[in-house]
Parts: C-alpha cells; sequence; structure tokens
C-alpha cells in the first residue's frame, strides 16, 4: 500500500513480455473484483458511503457506482476489439459521469449487482482468449493503441485500485 491517497496501490504496471500466467493472473482479479468491493463496503452507513475517499475526491457511492461504469466501457471494448480491426472506440468524461444523480445518490447494491452481472458476462469472453486475441488492438483517442493484454493488466487493477480507495479511508477513518 501507498500513501498516495490517489492511488493507493500504486499506478497499473505490466510487463513488457505478457505471459498466459499474467493473463491468468489479471483474468482472477477480474473475476475476483465485485466480491471484493462488495467486502470493501460492507457494513457502511449511507454517511460512511457519502463520505469522499479522499480531500476532493469522488464519495465511497461514486466509486462504487464508477467501476460498473468502467467496467461496462470495458466489456465492450473487448468485444469491439474482438470484432472489428483496429476500431476506434469512445472514451467517457468519468467524472462527469460520477456527478449525475444516480452516481451521487443511488443504493450502491444496484451498481453492486451490476458489476457481477456484467462480470459473469465478462469472464466468459475473457477465459475464451488466446495469446492471438490478446495482441488484438483498438484505439483509444487519449491513449492511442492499446493491446487486449493493455486492457486486462488496466481492469485487474482498475477494481484493486478502487477497493483500495475504499479500504484505506476505513482504516483511516477506523470504521
Amino acid at each position: 500500500m501507498s500513501d498516495d491517497l490517489r492511488y493507493p496501490i500504486g499506478r497499473v504496471n505490466k510487463p513488457a513480455e505478457v505471459t498466459d500466467a499474467h493473463r491468468q493472473h489479471w483474468i482472477d482479479e477480474i473475476a475476483a473484483a465485485p466480491a471484493v468491493l462488495r467486502a470493501a463496503v460492507a457494513g457502511l452507513s449511507d454517511e460512511q458511503l457519502d463520505t469522499p475517499y479522499r480531500p476532493d475526491g469522488w464519495t465511497v457511492r461514486q466509486v462504487i457506482h464508477h467501476v460498473p461504469d468502467s467496467h461496462l466501457n470495458a466489456y465492450v471494448r473487448f468485444r469491439w476489439a474482438l470484432t472489428e480491426d483496429d476500431p476506434p472506440i469512445k472514451a467517457y468524461d468519468e467524472k462527469a459521469w460520477a456527478e449525475l444523480l444516480d452516481a451521487r445518490t443511488a443504493s450502491i447494491e444496484v451498481s453492486l449487482a451490476l458489476l457481477e452481472a456484467v462480470h459473469t458476462r465478462w469472464l466468459l469472453l475473457l477465459r475464451s482468449l488466446s495469446a492471438a486475441d490478446c495482441a488484438r488492438t483498438i484505439q483509444h483517442p487519449e491513449y492511442g493503441p492499446m493491446t487486449i493484454d493493455d486492457l486486462l493488466a488496466l481492469y485487474a487493477w482498475h477494481g484493486r485500485h478502487h477497493a483500495a480507495h475504499i479500504t484505506s479511508l476505513r482504516a483511516r477513518m477506523g470504521w
């Protein structure tokens, strides 16, 4: 763990040479993310859910709603990469999405259930990937070309990253 409130587990790190073992590890982390996030928020009150995880950061509630927003986008990006040749993808303004009324006020159970459903479907796809599939690319408007391997590493990190926002807040607050 890091003392950096924004990146409590550090930034995403992908090795130069990706192996099948790396891919399996990342898929396992993606598979675990819904349960890890559910455990991170277990027993929190509405007041605690509406607490920012850092100064000027999102609330725990916004973080929980953000993860399925992001992972829904990821699921679609994987499908595009597998069905089109180097497709351009659309980015989204995650900060603006987090400020929408539903992300600020909805029950977290809605997004936890959505995350579980998306991951169930996504994992069927991820577990079918070959090494050749993982070399397929998308064109991200902000980051340029990204392979499926890049996306696997990113989204494996992403779930742990946001769970750590919550668990580090809980530790700091003694919850």
